[in-house]
């Protein structure tokens, strides 16, 4: 099993896709989400976007759900689905604060509770890179995939 596994291991249960206003699209991911449902950038925008603060952002359902987020199915768009959906849980709070950490694993199964915050931190960077997840344009892309 690699380490990647050992500290997390996703569970499909949703909790990373509720919440208002979180899955920031960025340039690369509408291009990808876009290709894998057939239509064009700007379509997807007009039926599944909306800008907040300059970025776009996937649209919450009326139950405070991603809209592509479909209870017992996951993910609708799961091999088109935006980096900081790929990303979960390492993100910057969760690799640099170990308090955050311990808020994350309260929220998410998958999150292995035994493994040290060193090893989350550095299992996630590693995984953060081999995968091109990683960020640098705060203007269009999730900060939370932007490190230091």
């Amino acid at each position: 099993m690699a380490e990647a596994e050992s500290v997390f291991d996703c569970r499909m249960c949703g909790h990373c896709c509720e919440g208002r206003g979180g899955i920031i699209v960025s340039p690369k991911d509408l291009a990808r989400i876009s290709a894998f449902l057939h239509m064009t950038p700007e379509a997807f925008v007009e039926r599944y976007g909306m800008r907040h603060n300059g970025k776009l952002k996937i649209r919450s359902g009326e139950d405070g759900f991603c809209v592509f987020f479909a209870a017992g199915r996951g993910c609708t768009v799961h091999e088109g689905k935006p980096d900081i959906c790929r990303a979960w849980p390492f993100f910057r709070g969760n690799i640099e604060d170990p308090e955050s950490l311990a808020l994350a694993r309260e929220y998410c199964p998958g999150i292995n509770a035994a493994a040290s915050h060193a090893v989350f931190a550095r299992e996630g960077r590693r995984y953060l890179r081999e995968n091109g997840l990683l960020a640098s344009d705060p203007s269009c892309e999730a900060n939370a995939l932007i490190l230091p």
